[in-house]
């Protein structure tokens, strides 16, 4: 007789007879033995929440007779996704040009799309892919790209901003390769649906009509219509079409709910509202990051997953890099390198002080070091000391 079980209480050695209960509609292979704990969590990461297996079926899995693959599997040292292989200093001129180019990508798909032209999908690939090399060297450099903001560039820097974050959000949740560069490359195109969505509409700084709300809501079903069209995958298509979606089936355009939302809608749907909310654009300022992460949790579980709110944050830091913060001393200063272990005690790169009212030497501050007497106070903004925040961080972050 066939028994259902949670994913979390299947073990190696066990029978899977078939899924019985998943988030979205993501294909696995769901019949057979399931020979190793690295299989079991595949499973789990593709979203399947509930497997039948027959308890008739179980065969001992003795670690001495693994096969070669699942030796070196073992044997292989275990990635640490909060260790670094680059400097930020080498990695910084590597970002700043695959941000570059990933604009002008943008900007050409976007005038393909209004001549009706096919966007060729290859391209974004490359750049996702660029992405996330960069993210594996070190992802504080293009998380700091990301904190460079033109208030009128905002849909060109937007969708490049979520597929970095993405790309971090990933590596974090130990996703394959293979699946971090579909869900770069679909982040990266998500909003690819509003170039079909009039001007008027998309820019107007006051409140939309109701008729003209829908026409915004739209934008996600174009960009699903277009990658589709383009032939992406399924998991990049996903994300796309469903970034709006929400927990409590509020979202649109299909107004999906619970377990018809997959992890990776999931994700897509806080990095997505996460840089939104952090974004100066011509008619609203950014919110500072501590203020975003508030609104997150708040809506949390009715729009957004708990767990994942908790495991963004958690990756890209309370203070991420590129926030402008104020110390206890009264020094400001750009947070330059996360501490993941210690996430109140980074790396800072002041430059200014609140207390004299001037620019200062610059100088880095390793806020975890036990000779430095001085501490994080809060996150700021530069129009409140008239700093000119994106001409310092080009300066000392990537010239």
């Amino acid at each position: 007789m066939l028994k259902t079980i949670l994913i979390s209480d299947l073990k190696p050695g066990m029978y899977v007879q078939g899924v019985v209960k998943q988030q979205g509609s993501v294909k696995v292979k769901s019949e057979g033995w399931v020979r190793t704990q690295a299989a079991i969590n595949k499973l789990a990461t593709s979203g399947i929440l509930e497997v039948s297996i027959d308890p008739d079926k179980f065969i001992d899995v003795n670690p001495d007779k693994k096969n070669d693959s699942d030796k070196k599997e073992s044997e292989a040292p275990k990635f640490d996704p909060t260790k670094a292989t680059a400097s930020f200093s080498s990695e910084a001129t590597k970002a700043k040009k695959l941000y570059s180019e990933a604009k002008q990508l943008q900007s050409k798909a976007f005038d393909d799309i209004r001549a009706g032209r096919k966007i060729d999908v290859d391209p974004f690939k490359q750049v996702a892919n660029g992405f996330i090399d960069s993210v594996f060297r070190n992802q504080d450099a293009l998380a700091c790209m990301t904190r460079i903001r033109d208030k009128d560039a905002y849909l060109l820097e937007h969708s490049i901003n979520v597929s970095v974050l993405m790309s971090i959000f990933a590596k974090h949740m130990g996703f394959e390769r293979e699946v971090i560069e579909e869900l770069a490359t679909g982040a990266l195109l998500h909003d690819i649906g509003k170039v079909k969505v009039p001007d008027q509409i998309l820019n107007k700084p006051g409140k939309l009509t109701d008729a003209e709300f829908d026409e915004i809501k739209r934008h996600a079903l174009y960009s699903k219509e277009i990658l589709e069209e383009s032939g992406l995958s399924d998991i990049a298509v996903q994300v796309a079409g469903f970034h709006h979606e929400r927990l409590d089936g509020k979202g649109y355009p299909f107004g999906l709910k619970g377990d018809e939302i997959n992890q990776y809608i999931r994700m897509i749907s806080i990095v997505d509202v996460y840089d939104a909310l952090t974004a100066k654009r011509v008619y609203k300022d950014g919110m500072n990051p501590i203020q975003a992460f508030k609104i997150l949790r708040s809506d949390c579980p009715n729009s957004f997953d708990s767990d994942l709110v908790a495991r963004f944050i958690q990756c890209i830091g309370i203070h991420p890099v590129g926030t402008l913060v104020k110390l206890k001393s009264q020094k400001l200063g750009i947070v330059s390198q996360s501490n993941f272990e210690q996430p109140l005690q980074p790396m800072v790169k002041v430059f200014y002080s609140a207390k004299h009212q001037h620019y200062t030497e610059v100088q880095d501050l390793n806020l975890a070091s036990k000779r430095v007497d001085d501490e994080l106070e809060s996150s700021i903004k530069p129009e409140d000391f008239g700093i000119d925040l994106m001409k310092f961080f080009r300066n000392a972050f990537f010239d």
